[in-house]
């Protein structure tokens, strides 16, 4: 794991909440040596702070982007949702808010870690979370054993969210993956739209969603096996 941020008491509150993990802790205090740190070790996990005294955090996000895919967890005391917005679209996986609490961010560190070491993604034929089950192969999905139907606009909305479970996905990233181009107009209304579908279809309360979680102003996170369980 490699922690970019130039506090050193953020570097160590960071290295003493993953200490119990067995997780190898490494630490830069500028984008320079982030990058560097990065292309050297190959870190499970980045977690990147936007103050950096050398460059923009969003420019060091979209530079380890470019040649890699490890997951950038953003940590910044920014707030706005264009903020989280711009950096997620560059390439940010998941982004948490200073001061911040240290049990949320060990769980998003986990859940990151779990979709990159192929716990219900990756390369994998079927997904499962829950009572999900999504075959890519035959391009069918089941709750709870009983098949259900889905059109092809929710089956590429579904494919998308599963098979990056754990990571919150932007309006603009779902509306691009998914639509393709092949319609026009709000995007984040369309979304909503087939959200909401696909919600009544897979949520045992479509009004308490366990599996599609709304990031507000930012886009939706479907959740990891270990969380959807968790809400059982």
């Amino acid at each position: 794991m490699l922690v970019i941020d130039d506090e050193i008491q953020i570097r160590r509150a960071l290295r003493n909440a993953f200490a119990d993990t067995g997780a190898t802790v490494l630490e830069a205090g500028t984008a320079r040596q982030g990058i560097d740190l990065a292309a050297a070790e190959r870190p499970d996990l980045i977690i990147l702070d936007l103050g950096l005294p050398d460059a923009p955090g969003a420019e060091v996000c979209r530079e380890i982007r470019s040649w890699s895919t490890s997951p950038i967890l953003v940590l910044s005391a920014r707030h706005s949702d264009e903020e989280k917005v711009r950096l997620l679209d560059a390439g940010a996986d998941d982004y948490v808010t200073k001061p911040f609490s240290t049990s949320e961010l060990q769980a998003r560190a986990r859940a990151l870690l779990r979709r990159t070491q192929g716990t219900g993604a990756g390369g994998a034929s079927r997904i499962e979370i829950g009572g999900l089950v999504l075959d890519l192969a035959a391009r069918s999905l089941t709750r709870d054993g009983e098949a259900v139907h889905l059109t092809p606009i929710e089956w590429d909305l579904l494919r998308e969210m599963m098979t990056n479970a754990g990571r919150v996905l932007t309006h603009r990233h779902l509306f691009t993956h998914v639509w393709r181009g092949r319609q026009f107009g709000n995007a984040s209304q369309y979304l909503r739209v087939y959200v909401a579908h696909l919600r009544r279809k897979i949520e045992g309360d479509s009004l308490r969603p366990r599996y599609i979680v709304t990031e507000p102003g930012v886009g939706y996170r479907f959740a990891t096996a270990a969380e959807s369980g968790a809400r059982d």
